[in-house]
């Protein structure tokens, strides 16, 4: 088959869906690398426009590092945004084979699908439904986009692919999506990501982003509401002793009161803002504890990466966060301020829970990789063949 899938989000985004596609994929055509059987030929489609030439010629660079012969890439001159524009607000009846070529099958792991030809099938990732969940933690016009488009996007797909049963049962409740349609594809966790550390790398992280030699709590992601990083800093705050919160996360939207509450606790409160993913597994490793009370997630993986490395996991115990967590984390009312205080006091000071949260911590990450999740991949979209 000629598949063609959506590879935007990992030529643009550094961090969330960019990193998803960039992790899945990559895993699919490994697997295509190590088999010469598999019958499938892929198609990368990305919007490039505004994006300096040579970041997309690394990123072609690295993925034939990976599978020199199963794949093809396609660009297109514009923005992401200008594209949305055309397809999605204006209604461009262009389908994407225009550019990539005729298709069997056109996967998008970026919630909403572009047109498509009549028998093209479509396959598309839906993350999570935060939008409808907490549509006050979103700016109002995207709300109303995502609503629209997201829905219309579901309701087109021939299958839907969802990060959780948690984000599955969303897609069934509220869209209406009908069950035997959507599968469960779970994310990964990298290699990289383990608790040995490389030589040297604790100092090194510590003066890169200037956090000291004080023990830290450690909490992973964008800066915006759900997030739910105001009530962390104040559940924090609560806590006695040297320990400092460290939060690593770029600016999303709506982050203003989460900055504003970090600076009445500038001693004790680090904001590093974006962290490139080459020094995540240190700062993880690092980490005396890694807090994630965020209120909805529709996966979750800084929890499995800071499992993975080593960190015991206090989390909330909402959406599918126990799903992923499974055994081995402190399960939290993220609205609770001070149950996350005297979770993370408990994870803090109790030597023999640390120990066993640890190694729950390990083999609960070791469930998940991305190879794993590309079989996955594979097994929907042979499906099709």
């Amino acid at each position: 088959m000629r598949i063609g899938m959506d590879y935007t989000a990992a030529a643009r985004q550094r961090a969330g869906i960019g990193r998803y596609t960039r992790e899945l994929v990559g895993a699919l055509l490994a697997l295509a690398g190590q088999d010469a059987t598999l019958p499938h030929q892929y198609v990368l489609f990305a919007a490039v426009g505004g994006l300096p030439r040579a970041h997309w010629q690394r990123e072609i660079v690295r993925l034939r590092s990976i599978s020199d012969s199963q794949f093809t890439t396609r660009t297109l001159p514009l923005s992401d945004d200008w594209l949305a524009r055309l397809w999605h607000r204006l209604h461009l009846p262009v389908p994407v084979e225009s550019i990539t070529g005729p298709l069997n099958v056109f996967y998008s792991p970026d919630f909403v699908l572009p047109p498509t030809r009549r028998a093209t099938r479509t396959l598309l990732t839906v993350h999570d439904l935060s939008f409808l969940h907490y549509p006050e933690h979103f700016v109002p016009k995207l709300v109303q986009y995502l609503t629209q488009v997201v829905t219309r996007s579901v309701a087109r797909a021939d299958r839907v692919l969802a990060d959780s049963e948690a984000t599955r049962a969303d897609l069934i409740a509220h869209l209406g999506t009908e069950p035997e349609k959507v599968d469960v594809l779970y994310s990964g966790v990298d290699p990289r990501f383990c608790p040995q550390p490389e030589r040297g790398e604790a100092e090194r992280t510590r003066a890169r982003y200037s956090i000291g030699g004080r023990p830290y709590v450690l909490s992973v992601g964008t800066l915006q509401p759900r997030k739910n990083y105001v009530r962390l800093i104040r559940a924090f705050a609560k806590l006695s002793g040297g320990t400092q919160l460290v939060i690593a996360g770029g600016k999303g939207w709506l982050y203003e009161e989460i900055l504003a509450e970090a600076g009445s606790h500038p001693d004790r409160v680090r904001v590093l803002g974006f962290v490139e993913d080459a020094d995540l597994p240190a700062l993880y490793r690092g980490a005396s504890l890694f807090a994630f009370p965020s209120l909805y997630e529709g996966f979750g993986l800084p929890v499995l990466e800071a499992m993975a490395c080593g960190a015991p996991v206090v989390c909330s115990d909402v959406s599918s966060l126990p799903e992923v967590a499974g055994q081995a984390a402190l399960l939290v009312d993220p609205l609770n301020t001070d149950g996350l205080t005297a979770a993370m006091a408990r994870a803090l000071e109790d030597a023999a829970l640390r120990q066993g949260m640890i190694a729950r911590g390990l083999a609960q990450a070791a469930q998940f990789s991305w190879e794993k999740a590309a079989r996955q991949l594979l097994a929907v979209l042979d499906l099709w063949d």
